[in-house]
Protein backbone atom coordinates (compact mmCIF):
# COMPACT_ATOMS: atom_id res chain seq x y z
CA UNK A 1 0.00 0.00 0.00
CA UNK A 2 0.82 3.77 -0.16
CA UNK A 3 0.84 5.63 2.99
CA UNK A 4 1.59 9.32 2.89
CA UNK A 5 0.86 10.89 6.17
CA UNK A 6 1.19 14.89 7.40
CA UNK A 7 3.42 15.31 4.07
CA UNK A 8 4.46 19.39 4.33
CA UNK A 9 6.77 20.35 1.65
CA UNK A 10 8.00 24.34 0.78
CA UNK A 11 10.29 26.31 -1.32
CA UNK A 12 11.30 29.10 0.36
CA UNK A 13 8.12 30.73 2.10
CA UNK A 14 5.85 29.10 -0.30
CA UNK A 15 4.19 25.92 0.77
CA UNK A 16 3.47 23.84 -2.07
CA UNK A 17 1.98 20.70 0.08
CA UNK A 18 0.41 21.41 3.69
CA UNK A 19 -0.17 18.72 5.24
CA UNK A 20 -1.50 16.05 3.29
CA UNK A 21 -2.56 12.36 4.20
CA UNK A 22 -4.07 9.37 2.44
CA UNK A 23 -3.74 5.93 1.65
CA UNK A 24 -3.85 4.08 -1.41
CA UNK A 25 -4.80 0.37 -0.92
CA UNK A 26 -4.23 -3.32 -2.84
CA UNK A 27 -6.81 -4.13 -5.56
CA UNK A 28 -7.96 -0.50 -5.94
CA UNK A 29 -7.43 2.40 -8.38
CA UNK A 30 -6.70 5.89 -5.95
CA UNK A 31 -7.60 8.76 -8.29
CA UNK A 32 -5.21 11.89 -7.05
CA UNK A 33 -7.01 14.46 -8.42
CA UNK A 34 -6.89 18.23 -8.21
CA UNK A 35 -5.92 21.64 -10.71
CA UNK A 36 -2.92 21.98 -12.36
CA UNK A 37 -0.65 23.54 -9.41
CA UNK A 38 -2.61 21.75 -7.01
CA UNK A 39 0.20 20.02 -5.11
CA UNK A 40 0.08 16.74 -7.42
CA UNK A 41 3.52 16.32 -9.23
CA UNK A 42 5.14 17.29 -5.43
CA UNK A 43 3.63 14.60 -3.54
CA UNK A 44 4.56 11.99 -6.15
CA UNK A 45 8.12 13.38 -6.63
CA UNK A 46 8.43 13.16 -2.92
CA UNK A 47 6.94 9.58 -2.85
CA UNK A 48 9.10 8.24 -5.85
CA UNK A 49 12.38 9.74 -4.05
CA UNK A 50 13.09 12.75 -5.90
CA UNK A 51 12.34 15.37 -3.75
CA UNK A 52 12.55 15.45 0.07
CA UNK A 53 9.78 16.70 1.98
CA UNK A 54 10.37 19.31 4.26
CA UNK A 55 8.08 17.09 6.99
CA UNK A 56 5.77 13.91 7.38
CA UNK A 57 6.02 11.23 5.33
CA UNK A 58 5.39 8.80 2.18
CA UNK A 59 5.48 5.39 2.33
CA UNK A 60 5.38 2.48 0.14
CA UNK A 61 5.07 -0.82 2.21
CA UNK A 62 5.71 1.13 4.91
CA UNK A 63 9.15 1.70 3.33
CA UNK A 64 10.52 5.18 2.13
CA UNK A 65 11.13 5.04 -2.02
CA UNK A 66 15.28 5.78 -1.36
CA UNK A 67 15.46 2.83 1.06
CA UNK A 68 13.98 0.00 -1.65
CA UNK A 69 16.34 -2.64 -2.91
CA UNK A 70 15.78 -3.00 -6.89
CA UNK A 71 12.80 -0.45 -6.22
CA UNK A 72 11.15 -1.16 -9.71
CA UNK A 73 10.67 -4.78 -8.76
CA UNK A 74 8.10 -3.01 -5.87
CA UNK A 75 6.92 0.66 -7.45
CA UNK A 76 6.32 0.69 -11.21
CA UNK A 77 5.89 4.52 -11.86
CA UNK A 78 5.10 7.31 -14.95
CA UNK A 79 5.69 10.71 -14.53
CA UNK A 80 6.30 12.63 -17.35
CA UNK A 81 5.89 10.55 -20.10
CA UNK A 82 8.39 7.57 -21.18
CA UNK A 83 11.18 8.97 -19.95
CA UNK A 84 13.18 7.89 -22.90
CA UNK A 85 16.14 8.39 -25.10
CA UNK A 86 14.47 9.15 -28.57
CA UNK A 87 17.04 7.87 -30.47
CA UNK A 88 16.85 4.43 -28.66
CA UNK A 89 14.12 1.67 -30.08
CA UNK A 90 11.18 1.07 -27.57
CA UNK A 91 12.95 -2.64 -27.25
CA UNK A 92 16.16 -1.05 -26.29
CA UNK A 93 15.45 1.44 -23.57
CA UNK A 94 12.83 -1.11 -21.65
CA UNK A 95 16.01 -4.09 -22.18
CA UNK A 96 18.11 -1.31 -20.66
CA UNK A 97 16.06 -0.24 -17.89
CA UNK A 98 15.30 -4.01 -17.16
CA UNK A 99 19.42 -4.26 -17.26
CA UNK A 100 19.75 -1.45 -14.47
CA UNK A 101 17.14 -3.06 -12.02
CA UNK A 102 18.02 -6.85 -12.68
CA UNK A 103 15.07 -7.70 -14.20
CA UNK A 104 15.01 -10.63 -16.92
CA UNK A 105 15.46 -9.62 -19.96
CA UNK A 106 12.44 -12.06 -21.03
CA UNK A 107 10.13 -9.40 -19.07
CA UNK A 108 11.23 -7.05 -22.07
CA UNK A 109 8.76 -9.14 -24.44
CA UNK A 110 6.04 -9.73 -21.69
CA UNK A 111 5.49 -5.92 -21.47
CA UNK A 112 5.43 -4.74 -24.60
CA UNK A 113 2.60 -7.75 -25.54
CA UNK A 114 0.73 -6.14 -22.49
CA UNK A 115 0.73 -2.57 -24.10
CA UNK A 116 0.59 -3.26 -27.40
CA UNK A 117 3.32 -2.25 -28.63
CA UNK A 118 5.06 -5.77 -30.40
CA UNK A 119 4.70 -3.68 -34.17
CA UNK A 120 6.65 -0.89 -32.70
CA UNK A 121 9.34 -2.10 -30.81
CA UNK A 122 11.94 -1.60 -33.11
CA UNK A 123 10.89 1.65 -34.22
CA UNK A 124 12.63 4.54 -32.29
CA UNK A 125 11.04 6.68 -29.90
CA UNK A 126 11.21 9.84 -31.23
CA UNK A 127 9.09 8.92 -33.94
CA UNK A 128 5.95 7.85 -31.74
CA UNK A 129 2.88 9.57 -31.36
CA UNK A 130 1.97 10.65 -27.81
CA UNK A 131 -0.15 7.95 -26.91
CA UNK A 132 2.17 5.64 -28.14
CA UNK A 133 4.64 7.12 -25.95
CA UNK A 134 2.41 6.84 -22.89
CA UNK A 135 2.27 3.23 -23.41
CA UNK A 136 5.83 2.74 -23.36
CA UNK A 137 5.58 4.73 -20.20
CA UNK A 138 3.04 2.07 -18.91
CA UNK A 139 5.59 -0.41 -20.34
CA UNK A 140 8.42 0.79 -18.21
CA UNK A 141 6.23 1.01 -15.17
CA UNK A 142 5.56 -2.52 -15.63
CA UNK A 143 8.68 -4.19 -16.50
CA UNK A 144 9.52 -5.53 -12.90
CA UNK A 145 6.13 -6.85 -12.09
CA UNK A 146 5.82 -4.59 -9.23
CA UNK A 147 2.60 -4.58 -6.52
CA UNK A 148 2.43 -0.63 -6.83
CA UNK A 149 1.61 1.79 -9.71
CA UNK A 150 1.99 5.59 -9.39
CA UNK A 151 1.26 7.08 -12.85
CA UNK A 152 0.55 10.62 -13.35
CA UNK A 153 -2.01 11.77 -16.59
CA UNK A 154 -1.32 8.25 -18.06
CA UNK A 155 -4.28 9.02 -20.59
CA UNK A 156 -2.62 12.16 -21.68
CA UNK A 157 -2.21 12.40 -25.56
CA UNK A 158 -4.70 8.99 -26.04
CA UNK A 159 -7.76 8.70 -28.66
CA UNK A 160 -11.24 7.80 -27.42
CA UNK A 161 -10.19 3.69 -27.81
CA UNK A 162 -6.73 4.40 -26.29
CA UNK A 163 -8.88 6.12 -23.69
CA UNK A 164 -10.90 3.12 -23.39
CA UNK A 165 -7.93 0.42 -23.21
CA UNK A 166 -5.85 2.46 -20.71
CA UNK A 167 -8.99 2.51 -18.07
CA UNK A 168 -9.44 -1.15 -18.59
CA UNK A 169 -5.76 -2.12 -18.44
CA UNK A 170 -5.78 -0.46 -15.14
CA UNK A 171 -9.10 -1.60 -14.06
CA UNK A 172 -7.44 -5.80 -14.88
CA UNK A 173 -4.19 -4.19 -12.54
CA UNK A 174 -6.42 -3.64 -9.70
CA UNK A 175 -8.14 -6.58 -9.97
CA UNK A 176 -5.01 -8.44 -9.73
CA UNK A 177 -4.00 -7.31 -6.43
CA UNK A 178 -2.26 -4.27 -7.24
CA UNK A 179 -2.04 -1.11 -5.77
CA UNK A 180 -2.76 1.71 -8.42
CA UNK A 181 -2.36 5.69 -7.61
CA UNK A 182 -3.75 7.91 -10.62
CA UNK A 183 -2.93 11.57 -11.13
CA UNK A 184 -4.66 13.57 -13.68
CA UNK A 185 -6.77 16.39 -13.65
CA UNK A 186 -9.60 14.98 -15.94
CA UNK A 187 -12.64 14.28 -13.59
CA UNK A 188 -15.03 12.39 -15.86
CA UNK A 189 -12.16 9.75 -16.76
CA UNK A 190 -11.46 9.51 -13.01
CA UNK A 191 -14.83 9.03 -12.70
CA UNK A 192 -15.06 5.85 -14.61
CA UNK A 193 -11.58 5.13 -13.12
CA UNK A 194 -10.79 5.17 -9.94
CA UNK A 195 -12.73 3.50 -6.89
CA UNK A 196 -11.23 6.07 -4.21
CA UNK A 197 -10.52 9.91 -4.71
CA UNK A 198 -8.06 12.02 -3.28
CA UNK A 199 -8.90 15.77 -4.38
CA UNK A 200 -6.25 17.90 -3.43
CA UNK A 201 -6.34 22.09 -4.34
CA UNK A 202 -3.84 24.09 -3.10
CA UNK A 203 -1.81 22.10 -1.44
CA UNK A 204 -4.53 20.78 0.62
CA UNK A 205 -6.71 17.87 0.45
CA UNK A 206 -10.51 18.60 0.65
CA UNK A 207 -11.93 14.89 0.52
CA UNK A 208 -10.68 11.72 0.25
CA UNK A 209 -12.84 8.33 0.35
CA UNK A 210 -14.39 6.24 -1.59
CA UNK A 211 -16.12 7.96 -5.00
CA UNK A 212 -19.58 7.64 -4.45
CA UNK A 213 -18.51 9.29 -0.25
CA UNK A 214 -16.37 12.01 -2.23
CA UNK A 215 -19.46 12.60 -5.38
CA UNK A 216 -22.21 12.65 -1.86
CA UNK A 217 -25.09 14.00 -3.97
CA UNK A 218 -24.09 15.80 -6.56
CA UNK A 219 -25.11 14.38 -10.29
CA UNK A 220 -20.87 13.71 -11.28
CA UNK A 221 -17.74 13.81 -9.98
CA UNK A 222 -17.14 16.94 -11.94
CA UNK A 223 -19.88 18.89 -10.44
CA UNK A 224 -19.02 17.60 -6.84
CA UNK A 225 -15.47 18.74 -7.71
CA UNK A 226 -16.21 22.45 -8.40
CA UNK A 227 -18.27 22.23 -5.34
CA UNK A 228 -15.30 21.21 -2.98
CA UNK A 229 -13.05 23.86 -5.03
CA UNK A 230 -14.88 26.67 -5.60
CA UNK A 231 -12.89 29.91 -4.46
CA UNK A 232 -9.66 27.87 -3.66
CA UNK A 233 -8.45 27.94 -7.27
CA UNK A 234 -7.09 30.71 -8.89
CA UNK A 235 -9.75 31.15 -10.72
CA UNK A 236 -12.26 30.58 -8.29
CA UNK A 237 -10.08 33.26 -6.45
CA UNK A 238 -10.25 35.67 -9.19
CA UNK A 239 -14.09 35.48 -9.37
CA UNK A 240 -14.91 35.74 -5.35
CA UNK A 241 -12.20 38.96 -5.37
CA UNK A 242 -11.73 40.09 -8.66
CA UNK A 243 -9.08 42.66 -9.67
CA UNK A 244 -10.75 45.78 -9.05
CA UNK A 245 -8.66 47.33 -11.90
CA UNK A 246 -10.18 45.12 -14.21
CA UNK A 247 -6.80 43.13 -15.14
CA UNK A 248 -6.37 39.61 -15.19
CA UNK A 249 -2.60 38.62 -14.23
Amino acid sequence: MIEVTHLVKRHGSKTVVDDVSFTAMPGRVTGFLGPNGAGKSSTLRILLGLDRPTSGTALVDGVAYRSLDRPLQRVGAMLDGPGANKGRTARAHLRWVAQSNAIPTSRVEEVLALTGLQGAAGKRIGAFSLGMGQRLGIATALLGDPGILVLDEPTNGLDPDGIRWMRGFLRSLADAGKTVLLSSHLMSEMEDTADDIVVIVRGHVVASGAGSEVLGDHASLEEAFFALTDARTEYGARAEHPDPEGRDR
